[in-house]
C-alpha cells in the first residue's frame, strides 16, 4: 500500500486541540497573542509622513502564514475591532484618540486590508505549495500590495486630513504613501517567508 503525504499547514493550526472548550481557548489565546504583537509592531515605529514605517508589515505575514487563512483573518480582525473599540493599539493612539473616528485618519485604508492580506497568505500557507519559499514570499508580497493599494487609494480620495480636507489626489498618495516603504517592505517579505520557511513552521506530515 502507497503512503499519503499529508500536508498540515501552518504550524499553529497543527498545534491546537482538535476540538471543544480547549481548542476555543487556544485560539482565543493565539487571537490575544496576535492583538499584543500587532500593538508592538504598531508602536515600533519611524515616522517619515503622514504614513509612519512601522514593523507591522513584517509581523502580519509571519501572524497569517502560521495561524493560517481563517485565524490569521480573525486575528487582524481582533486588532481592529480592538482599536475600534477604543483601545491604543494603532501606531499613532496617542497623540490621536483611538475608536472609530482613527479609521478615517491617513492609515484607515492599510488597516482595512489587514485582513484580507492575512487571509490570502494564511491560505497559500495551508497548501503543498506553502512550503516553497518563492511561492511564499510571492503571497506574502501581494498581501503586501493589497495593504498599500487600499491605503493609498484611501489615502487619495478619502482619508481626512489634518487640514481637514478629504484625500490629497492619487500621485501624492502614492509618492508619501506607498514609494517610500516599497525597499523596505521587499526586505520585510523576504524576511518573513524566510522565517516561516527556514524553521519549519509550515512542515508536513506523513
Amino acid at each position: 500500500m502507497s503512503q499519503v503525504t499529508t500536508y498540515l499547514g501552518p504550524a499553529m493550526t497543527r498545534a491546537m486541540p482538535s476540538q471543544g472548550a480547549a481548542r476555543w481557548l487556544a485560539q482565543l489565546a493565539l487571537l490575544a497573542a496576535a492583538v499584543a504583537l500587532m500593538t508592538l509592531a504598531a508602536k515600533t515605529k519611524m515616522q517619515i509622513g503622514p504614513v509612519p514605517i512601522t514593523l507591522q508589515t513584517l509581523v502580519l505575514p509571519l501572524i497569517a502564514a502560521t495561524y493560517g487563512s481563517r485565524l490569521g483573518a480573525a486575528a487582524m480582525i481582533a486588532y481592529l475591532a480592538a482599536g475600534l473599540a477604543g483601545a491604543p493599539v494603532f501606531t499613532n493612539t496617542p497623540p490621536a484618540a483611538p475608536g472609530p473616528g482613527y479609521f478615517l485618519g491617513p492609515t484607515g485604508g492599510y488597516l482595512l486590508m489587514y485582513p484580507v492580506a492575512a487571509f490570502i497568505i494564511g491560505w497559500i500557507a495551508e497548501r503543498k505549495a506553502g512550503r516553497n519559499l518563492a511561492i511564499l514570499f510571492a503571497a506574502m508580497l501581494a498581501g503586501d500590495a493589497l495593504i498599500f493599494a487600499g491605503g493609498v487609494v484611501w489615502l487619495a480620495f478619502f482619508a481626512i486630513l489634518s487640514s481637514g480636507s478629504p484625500g490629497m489626489g492619487l500621485v501624492k498618495a502614492w509618492t508619501v504613501g506607498a514609494a517610500p516603504f516599497l525597499f523596505a517592505d521587499l526586505v520585510k517579505q523576504a524576511l518573513a517567508a524566510g522565517l516561516v520557511v527556514g524553521t519549519g513552521w509550515i512542515s508536513r506530515k506523513s
